[in-house]
């Protein structure tokens, strides 16, 4: 006897009617602030009460496809593979959705006796009646169960019920603090906090499964990069977000617009930066892995540092048209990649024939000693664009008449620029130019109407020295 399908069609008419007035009357655009912001309460208590229903649906496909004799399963009656399968058939939800659902329904779903049929307990009864009456979805499930479910079985299932039972206090809002109802989030940092509690023991267990998990790996590379995918150990991410934390916290600036330079001129204001986060935390690794490389600590390889081997042909170079080729890269990289990879590298020119015949090898050609850097670090003090506070032992070297084009190895024509506006410069607009061994900046169009050459410096003893000529 079917006892829900009757009322869920009632349901869905009634909901698909009142999508369909509000779009038509834009309801949600007539609200003010105070309106909406309850609206968007209403339609999450909705979903969590629907999402009650998907769990214990799911959880009884679970149940009904544990059968060890596969064509007794009802996945194989509905023609399926597995449960996820099922799910993403007759939902229309991604993998990630069916699975979430499968785990919430494990945590929560009551157990079956085998010998009566009738319901018993399920593993978290308190989070089951939390769900049953609305207060938590999915997410809430999940943050709830996921940290406690791991300290099993070293944990008693009577501490994990005790702690479970807390934890959901504060989702109702009803904690010892008097909190509202927490979210997801804090749901699980309330879990978690529990879980370290209860499991003295467990750290080792958990960084042993940890250190087998580990893993990082290079993918393909495609037209459009090079995926990559893995599992940071916790102190590895954590050293990784500390370089992402240095390298992108915002410098905090206040724009005088009536400030002036040395020469009584205004000064520019800082550059736009429209890179996305995901983007700048790209750029900091590049420049993390480039001070790696040329730091002299990493293994040799056949006898020599890390060294990014990049070729490419004078005439293509000088043009800036056709490709240049990078040694373990499958795609071409464009001129502009190899200049700037050449820029603050090492050159060495080898002359073939057409037939492919070496006929000359040149010497390296080494760019700005470790001397000179000292040196153009204390000029600069960091890059030199204005508005960018990446300080000078994460900047590369740039030289200002490119080496290519004989330009020559010296502090006077040498700047800091970090790895993200060397890569890009000529893309983002800014130009430099050395005036008697000092660098000026010229804005870009888009920048200002000011279009004047202007000396930069973040160096703190020109700084002061600008100060005291004042």
């Amino acid at each position: 006897m079917d006892l829900l399908s009757q009322p869920l069609e009632g349901l869905q008419s009634r909901v698909a009617g009142l999508v369909a007035e509000c779009a038509s009357t834009r309801a949600l655009q007539r609200a003010n602030e105070r309106e909406l912001g309850a609206q968007l309460a209403a339609l999450a208590a909705l979903q969590r009460v629907v999402e009650a229903l998907l769990v214990d649906a799911t959880g009884e496909v679970v149940r009904r496809s544990e059968t060890a004799v596969r064509d007794e399963r009802m996945t194989s009656h509905l023609g399926c593979r597995n449960v996820t399968e099922l799910l993403e058939e007759t939902t229309r939800v991604s993998t990630a959705t069916a699975g979430r659902w499968q785990r919430a329904a494990k945590a929560v779903r009551p157990q079956v006796s085998d010998l009566t049929g009738e319901l018993l307990a399920s593993d978290f009864p308190s989070v089951r009646a939390a769900m049953v009456d609305g207060v938590i979805g999915v997410d809430g499930i999940l943050a709830i169960t996921g940290p406690l479910q791991e300290t099993a079985p070293r944990v008693s299932a009577e501490a994990r019920h005790a702690a479970a039972d807390v934890v959901v206090a504060e989702a109702r809002g009803e904690g010892p603090d008097g909190a509202p109802p927490a979210c997801a989030a804090v749901l699980t940092i309330h879990a978690q906090t529990w879980s370290v509690a209860l499991d003295q023991d467990g750290s080792e267990p958990r960084e042993r499964a940890a250190v087998r998990k580990r893993s990082f790996v290079l993918g393909t590379a495609t037209p459009h990069g090079v995926p990559a995918r893995g599992v940071l150990l916790p102190e590895v991410a954590a050293q990784l977000q500390t370089i992402f934390d240095a390298q992108l916290a915002p410098a905090v600036q206040f724009d005088d617009p009536f400030a002036l330079d040395e020469n009584g001129e205004p000064l520019p204001l800082p550059a736009v930066d429209d890179r996305t986060r995901a983007q700048k935390q790209h750029d900091a690794l590049a420049a993390a892995l480039g001070v790696a490389a040329s730091s002299g600590q990493l293994p040799t390889i056949g006898g020599h540092a890390p060294t990014l081997v990049v070729s490419v042909a004078e005439s293509d170079l000088a043009s800036g048209a056709g490709y240049a080729h990078a040694d373990s890269c499958a795609q071409p990289l464009s001129g502009a990649v190899a200049r700037h990879i050449a820029c603050g590298g090492v050159i060495q020119r080898i002359v073939t024939r057409s037939n492919g015949r070496i006929v000359a090898i040149g010497t390296e050609e080494r760019v700005f000693n470790r001397h000179q850097r000292r040196a153009i670090a204390l000029r600069d003090g960091g890059c030199v664009i204005p508005g960018c506070a990446t300080p000078a032992g994460w900047c590369e070297i740039h030289h200002v008449t490119e080496h290519a084009r004989g330009g020559p190895t010296h502090t006077d024509n040498g700047v800091l620029l970090c790895w993200y506006h060397h890569r890009f410069l000529e893309r983002i607009g800014w130009q430099i130019r050395m005036n008697a061994g000092t660098p000026e900046v010229k804005a870009p169009p888009w920048h200002g109407t000011d279009r004047r050459w202007r000396p930069v410096t973040t160096s703190p003893m020109r700084l002061t020295q600008l100060v005291r000529r004042t």
